[in-house]
């Protein structure tokens, strides 16, 4: 029996951004060799590269960076939902008849196959009444296997906004094509980057029994 599932991409060159946002980029420093004891590399990268957490200060000029927020959210019990059906958004009534006895931790799979090497403005999003639905459930944190959780085309970000009115916590760019529906411990904590608008996590669900 599967004890353990490791919701994260893979990151690499391939690792899809945003248009416009920083790819991910290794240069080798130092090289092992006859002067030389050790590998040591320079990386580059968007912190919204690969599955990550969003912090206040992505979509909040005044927000908290990711380095000062708490990490509870990011530890606990959780709930997967699928909601494969390939509409833009994720609507309450995709999320109620699996919201009975919850934890505080939502996370959503929308897609059969996470894209993970390929940009594409066509993704599922939450809806923002369904996000406003679910802090009002007590939901500290929710979760999606796409890039935003909020449209490609949006310039609003309604659903980052009303996370930040509602003080939650978000991943983002999970990968949950082999985990079934159900309960589990989430474990994903973000970096301690004091400045920044988001950090990389290594998102991982384990079994609750």
């Amino acid at each position: 029996m599967k004890h353990l599932w490791d919701i994260s991409p893979v990151v690499s060159s391939r690792s899809p951004v945003f248009p416009g946002d920083t790819p991910y980029k290794q240069h080798w420093r130092w090289s092992i060799g006859a002067d030389c004891p050790v590998n040591v590399s320079e990386i580059t990268m968007s912190p919204h590269v690969g599955a990550h957490a969003d912090a206040p200060l992505h979509y909040d000029a005044q927000g908290a960076p990711v380095g000062m927020l708490e990490l509870e959210p990011f530890l606990g019990p959780c709930r997967v939902i699928h909601a494969i059906h390939g509409r833009p958004l994720i609507t309450i009534d995709d999320l109620l008849p699996f919201l009975a006895g919850a934890p505080p931790r939502i996370l959503v799979r929308t897609s059969m196959q996470a894209a993970t090497d390929l940009w594409s403005d066509e993704f599922s999003a939450f809806a923002p009444e369904a996000v406003a639905y679910l802090a009002d459930k007590g939901v500290l944190l929710i979760g999606i296997d796409t890039p935003s959780i909020d449209p490609a085309s949006s310039k609003t970000l309604d659903s980052h906004q009303t996370i930040l009115r509602h003080n939650m916590r978000v991943l983002e760019n999970l990968v949950l094509d082999a985990v079934p529906a159900g309960d589990y411990e989430l474990i994903a904590l973000p970096l301690a980057f004091i400045e920044a608008d988001a950090s990389p996590v290594r998102a991982v669900l384990r079994s609750l029994n």
